[in-house]
């Protein structure tokens, strides 16, 4: 069960002016269940993304990159596709002409260009893609396409997630309103080096050219770079903002007020996104949040978050509510900074002080550790006693389902 995650409600999913929906059960993996998602909009729109960097990159990420590019010769983005069940990764020059035909079936049904459409895909690598299945359903997606399908599009595009992902955002501006809705899959191998597995935000305000890709990368690096469940980083990450401009208000530079107001609202709705990719970890039990602060600077902090957030016997120690902190500072000690004076560091669990000056605190009582490590949710705070910087990443305890998931994942 997913940890303090309650489930969308659909009515509460605003819909984006200027972009569309379809779904389709196409059968990629298994029957009767939603696994193919077609999206539209207008020329209007401006499209962003960042994707994974492992150099085994799945051959949709290929395409999206290359697509992506053809926006400066005047060619926009107007539709994209996403399919579950396959992620088209470790395919080879067969997998690439696979993603390119997905984009040239839409196109051909949309009365597009093939460069204006973006492929994803998600689930089991090494897997020829079933183009056909996909080609078939095609006329399923693009005739169920509406404006209100975001909940039913969270579902399809979900893999070993046991709920879909959204939420929505209104902003009140002086200009007027601004909407903002997003979507997202993700369970398992995530350890983002871009964005998240699979993530879609779209928002009515339109961006002066340039400014939006700018801005995703941003709001990447601080949500869905800053989660991780098993410190696996996938093929297929990938992140887009649609902006579709319908909302008559435009983001004209990065010192308006209206910029400090949409940057702050897609932080907030990525990272609603990206903690509920946590939540539902596989297999996990508990919420943990790990906040370094007096760092030098924050990269420094983000490698001592994430060598606390990826130990397996932290990760299994908190699964089994079991205070054997001393792991945390193990590995504090082993994140890569090497003139780290011990002394300097403090250790919180929660609001128990458990380290004091790189020792145990002498007033700290083992069962006010335990209290808190019972809980579902859980905050870890490390002081380094070097400089102001900070760094907060999220993630979960490591349990026997995560094992059973995942070796059962292709059957």
């Amino acid at each position: 069960m997913p940890v303090n995650l309650p489930l969308p409600i659909p009515g509460a999913l605003k819909p984006i002016a200027g972009l569309k929906l379809g779904i389709a059960e196409a059968g990629i993996k298994k029957a009767n269940r939603k696994d193919m998602l077609v999206m539209t909009f207008l020329a209007s729109a401006e499209v962003a993304g960042v994707f994974t960097q492992n150099r085994f990159c799945a051959a949709p990420v290929q395409v999206c990159i290359k697509h992506l590019s053809t926006q400066q010769t005047g060619k926009k983005i107007q539709a994209l596709i996403v399919n579950t069940g396959n992620a088209n990764a470790g395919t080879g020059e067969a997998g690439l002409q696979n993603a390119l035909q997905t984009c040239v079936a839409l196109a051909h049904d949309l009365k597009l260009e093939p460069e204006q459409v973006l492929p994803f895909s998600t689930g089991v690598i090494l897997e020829p893609l079933p183009i056909e299945k996909i080609i078939a359903a095609l006329p399923r997606a693009i005739a169920n396409l509406d404006e209100d399908h975001w909940f039913a599009a969270a579902e399809a595009i979900m893999t070993t997630d046991t709920q879909p992902k959204a939420a929505s955002l209104t902003l009140d501006t002086p200009q007027g309103k601004v909407s903002m809705t997003g979507i997202c899959k993700g369970a398992g191998m995530i350890h983002p080096n871009m964005a998240t597995m699979l993530g879609f935000i779209a928002t009515d305000v339109a961006f002066a050219p340039g400014l939006l890709q700018e801005l995703t990368r941003e709001v990447a690096d601080l949500s869905f770079n800053a989660i991780t469940i098993d410190g696996d980083t996938s093929t297929n990450d990938s992140f887009i903002v649609i902006a579709t401009g319908q909302s008559a208000l435009t983001v004209q530079n990065r010192n308006e007020p209206l910029y400090k107001v949409v940057r702050e609202g897609l932080i907030d709705l990525a990272k609603q996104l990206a903690q509920m990719i946590v939540r539902d970890g596989e297999g996990a039990t508990k919420f943990i949040t790990i906040t370094v602060v007096g760092g030098k600077t924050a990269q420094e902090c983000r490698l001592v978050a994430k060598a606390v957030a990826h130990s397996p016997l932290v990760k299994t120690a908190f699964f089994a509510s079991d205070p054997n902190l001393g792991r945390i500072l193990a590995a504090i000690g082993y994140a890569g900074i090497a003139e780290l004076d011990v002394n300097q560091v403090q250790l919180w669990l929660g609001n128990v002080w458990v380290a004091k000056n790189g020792g145990r605190n002498p007033s700290y009582l083992e069962a006010d550790g335990q209290a808190v490590m019972q809980e579902a949710e859980i905050t870890v705070k490390i002081d380094l006693g070097r400089g102001t910087a900070t760094q907060t990443i999220w993630t979960c305890d490591l349990s026997h389902d995560y094992v059973s998931i995942n070796a059962d994942y292709r059957s």
